[in-house]
């Protein structure tokens, strides 16, 4: 397990200096996989054949080279179920979708694939990725690593216990509102949410086309940077990527080899902003003294801390809600099980009743989708209707500008921004599942984010007592997150980087 609990980097080297091959690395994981996914539950499908021909494949090209194709070759990461993966199924935790196969794989897929990562398998999420605890997939709930009785948070809730407990080195997890930062948060480990543009939506089954990113969830700030260098980029089947805009993770990979002693140098002229709406009432005591902690480890390595304002924090909730439902309201129209996806007549089931299109149409809608994406088809609908656009869409659109302005005001005083990633630490299944308000609040922190294209990171800042835990796991991680601006990876890299290399939350591991 020692092995498995490395960073990519850290695995990297071994597999340069050829003290491990892809191959044994690979069917390591997979009996830790055995061993520890009936309890986590964090898999949709397994690769396993497929992963050991990527392997062999790895290790053949390594010995007759004698170099690999890049960092992460013939290393074992994982997929979110929702992202479209060449004659692997891809189901986007939807029955709707329960067979579909890929004939392609997405532009992050195929980056991936070129340069020689083992795919294992594809994670769990909520379903088309409407959720904050992957209790609204349509399989079954992932669970939390440090304590089973409590959920991973979500969408990517499968993708974050995966790390977490050690099956794979890396996920590639999607970030609509919160859905990479939030189940990081909850599982204690780094989870970065790109900049809108920066990484290729192709292939990737929409939710909200105006809101989705792609990300890491990894171990480690740096190791966030080795896959953002992969991943991202401009893509001529996206034309919402930019150009020119290509991140290279040498200037965080050369900040981490920096001693501790000499890491001042690293903030020293970095200004970090609190907004104050953020620390309000709702936010649980114990996390609050955790962001305080960690400001201090921050302020010793040289970051001067500035008080803000993003007053436009208490509207952003409500305008997520309204844009991110209309725009689930467009994409899920074409899941009608006529063309693909759940179908009376595939699963036989069809009933005399069924007569006409519209009758089919209603059918296979009414049996494929679950009760949350119904639930946010019609709000979607709703706002978008006749009489109503005007007053919710397109208000939320102007709301949208606003909290887009407030990040730009605040970033020209500050270079980052620092906020909890959660009011709470992780919830026990069935908590919050009949009030649907309650787990929207889960995002309250990162949509802001979303809304206005920046980018995010969620990193492990301590642990947290729980009174309602009872078992002998009497913690449960928590993060803290870090804003940049619109393609400031690099900034944010660095300063999570920065704290990660002078504490050690993120190298925790939960016992299962």
């Amino acid at each position: 397990m020692k092995l498995l609990n490395k960073t990519i980097s850290e695995v990297s080297q071994l597999l340069d200096e050829r003290k491990i091959s892809s191959v044994e690395l690979t069917k390591e994981v997979f009996e830790h996989v055995k061993k520890v996914e009936p309890k986590v539950k964090a898999f949709i499908t397994l690769c396993e054949k497929e992963a050991m021909a990527q392997a062999k494949e790895s290790d053949k090209l390594h010995a007759t080279n004698n170099k690999r194709r890049s960092i992460i070759d013939g290393i074992p990461i994982s997929i979110k179920d929702i992202l479209c993966t060449k004659d692997i199924k891809t189901t986007a935790g939807s029955k709707m979708l329960e067979d579909f196969i890929p004939s392609y794989d997405s532009t992050v897929v195929k980056r991936l694939r070129d340069a020689g990562a083992v795919i294992i398998g594809k994670t769990n999420l909520d379903a088309w990725g409407h959720g904050s605890s992957t209790e609204n997939s349509d399989f079954f709930a992932s669970r939390n690593p440090w304590n089973t009785d409590y959920v991973p948070g979500g969408s990517s809730g499968g993708s974050a216990a995966a790390v977490a407990s050690g099956m794979g080195f890396a996920s590639i997890g999607t970030d609509t509102g919160g859905s990479i930062r939030q189940p990081a948060a909850l599982c204690g480990i780094t989870g970065l949410k790109t900049s809108y543009g920066r990484c290729s939506r192709y292939g990737y089954i929409a939710m909200a086309s105006s809101l989705d990113t792609a990300g890491p969830m990894v171990r480690s700030a740096e190791d966030a940077a080795i896959m953002l260098e992969i991943i991202g980029g401009h893509d001529k089947l996206d034309s919402t990527t930019i150009p020119n805009r290509k991140f290279s993770a040498e200037n965080i990979l050369q900040k981490s080899k920096i001693k501790n002693q000499n890491g001042k140098l690293k903030l020293k002229n970095i200004k970090i902003g609190i907004p104050k709406e953020y620390f309000t009432k709702g936010l649980d005591p114990q996390i609050a003294q955790k962001i305080e902690d960690a400001k201090k480890v921050l302020e010793k390595l040289g970051a001067k801390f500035v008080d803000i304002s993003l007053p436009m924090t208490d509207y952003a909730l409500a305008c997520y809600y309204i844009i991110q439902p209309a725009e689930v309201s467009s994409n899920l129209a074409r899941f009608d099980g006529m063309r693909f996806g759940y179908s009376a007549e595939k699963l036989k089931t069809r009933n005399e009743k069924l007569k006409t299109v519209v009758d089919y149409y209603n059918f296979n809608r009414a049996q494929g989708f679950g009760a949350e994406a119904k639930r946010r088809i019609m709000v979607g609908t709703y706002v978008l209707s006749a009489g109503y656009y005007d007053a919710y869409y397109k208000k939320a659109m102007k709301v949208r500008t606003l909290v887009i302005k407030d990040f730009e005001n605040a970033f020209q005083k500050v270079d980052a921004i620092l906020t909890p990633t959660t009011p709470s630490p992780a919830f026990k299944f069935g908590e919050k599942t009949s009030d649907p308000i309650k787990m929207y609040l889960e995002d309250v922190y990162t949509v802001s984010a979303s809304i206005a294209g920046i980018c995010g990171i969620s990193v492990p800042c301590g642990f947290i007592e729980n009174e309602k835990l009872k078992t002998k796991n009497e913690k449960l991680p928590i993060g803290m997150q870090i804003l940049g601006p619109q393609f400031g990876e690099e900034i944010i890299l660095n300063i999570a980087n920065a704290y990660q290399n002078n504490t050690n939350w993120h190298k925790q591991t939960p016992e299962l």
